[in-house]
């Protein structure tokens, strides 16, 4: 077997001018793997045709390589790629997952720059699906293309898995969530897991969960200057809010492991939008919607938020009439008409952050090759959400997370990446692969 400093010799840097040539054609697909149903179906396999031309001239069925390359689609158009570089020992393994290949959209007129092409801006590369995730697509592809070249003797096998239809998880059985239902990623629970869908170069050692909610509001529309005849739903909707708000941060408060894996804030629950049917600025709204979500730290469990949450609005319905009010005339309940305001909350598809495990020994392999690569490592976590890990966890992968494009351009128009980091995302790989050798 090589030696580590060996095997990192082989391996070498990342090949600039082939990883430019590839993401330049990964983002000319980029219009067509927007992900916003039902109008815009991202057809991944776009981007599986320009990985596998990289790759299949050094694969087991069409080049004579080492890397054996599976093509794996659930609907038309919609594959997915497990590339794997075996190793000598049996059981010995490490996997680079979730480098996904649909984006979110990009409106052009709001963008600087053509988002559907790749352009450079000396260090910048831009271009929607450069930070998230077709830049990271690009850099694994070269990686396992160097592994397929070079031909290094590992113990560990190395599998790279890319797949459809991250952007979106309202929809399953397309992507990852498949490939497990399958057993065609068990193998991978022998060793760490690198999830390569985080952002600036450090660890991402946790995620928060989402429930997106809604609170719709029943009252009594009536005319402004007789509001003693109304059940005002603003009103009663901002101080079920306020009640609701309440339950949940003495419920939910700040966990003492938020601490431990440096959490910038605690679970939250807040309204980030509201509607109601319109009408005259002299009458006052039979109903109104207002519309948020819970960010969960991942010691806590979402369907006990959930049930929380269910629990203050029936109990605040049963007890209308001990709601604050607001003015001499505000009232919940007109008893002589046997009216009383209502509340509803609903819930849409939640999801379940995750902790990584500390103690594992790809964290620490993972910490290490930051430090080496990047000149300094601290793990951070953010209650954003990341679809599918915890899922992959639950099943008993060891997932740990990292990223090498920019948090501040995820989802944003004028998205890019800096090549410089790409470059030392890449030897993050290599340092991780040669000191899982060890």
């Amino acid at each position: 077997m090589p030696s580590c400093n060996a095997l990192r010799e082989t391996l070498g840097f990342l090949n600039k001018e082939s990883f430019l040539c590839l993401l330049t054609k990964l983002i000319g697909e980029s219009k067509y793997v927007q992900n916003n149903p039902p109008e815009l179906i991202p057809e991944e396999d776009r981007v599986v045709k320009h990985v596998l031309d990289s790759l299949l001239p050094y694969s087991t069925t069409t080049g004579g390589g080492p890397l054996v390359v599976n093509h794996v689609s659930y609907f038309p158009c919609r594959g997915n790629l497990i590339v794997e570089y075996p190793g000598t020992v049996p059981d010995k393994i490490l996997s680079f997952v979730g480098m996904h290949m649909d984006v979110v959209t990009a409106n052009p007129n709001d963008w600087e720059f053509d988002p559907f092409s790749l352009s450079i801006d000396g260090d910048k590369l831009r271009g929607r699906g450069t930070t998230d995730c077709l830049g990271h697509v690009a850099l694994v592809t070269e990686l396992m293309r160097t592994l397929g070249e070079k031909k290094p003797q590992l113990k560990s096998s190395v599998v790279a898995v890319f797949i459809a239809n991250e952007e979106n998880s309202a929809i399953t059985g397309v992507g990852v969530d498949a490939l497990v239902k399958d057993g065609l990623l068990d193998k991978l629970k022998e060793g760490p897991l690198f999830w390569i869908d985080t952002a600036d170069k450090q660890p991402c050692i946790g995620t928060g969960g989402m429930i997106p909610w809604k609170l719709h509001v029943t009252g009594k529309l009536f005319h402004s200057g007789l509001a003693h005849k109304a059940i005002n739903s603003l009103e009663l909707a901002m101080e079920a809010l306020k009640e609701i708000q309440s339950r949940f941060y003495k419920d939910f408060p700040p966990h003492p492991k938020e601490e431990v894996y440096g959490f910038a804030t605690p679970s939250t629950m807040k309204p980030t939008q509201w509607s109601y049917p319109g009408g005259g600025i002299n009458q006052i709204p039979a109903e109104c919607t207002i519309s948020g979500d819970v960010r969960l730290t991942p010691f806590y469990n979402v369907k006990d938020v959930m049930q929380k949450l269910q629990e203050y609005v029936d109990d605040i319905n049963e007890n209308i009439h001990q709601l604050d009010t607001r003015g001499p005339v505000s009232r919940y309940t007109l008893p002589d008409e046997n009216l009383r305001g209502s509340l509803t909350i609903i819930f849409e598809e939640a999801m379940s952050g995750v902790a990584c495990n500390l103690d594992s020994r790809g964290f620490h392999v993972l910490c290490k090759a930051t430090e080496e690569a990047v000149g300094h490592v601290k793990p951070y976590s953010i209650t954003g959400s990341l679809p599918l890990i915890r899922e992959l966890q639950e099943e008993g992968f060891d997932v740990q997370t990292a990223g090498y494009g920019l948090m501040a351009t995820y989802h944003a128009k004028n998205e890019y990446c800096l090549l410089s980091d790409m470059c030392q995302g890449y030897d993050v790989f290599v340092k991780i692969i040669s000191d899982l050798e060890e």
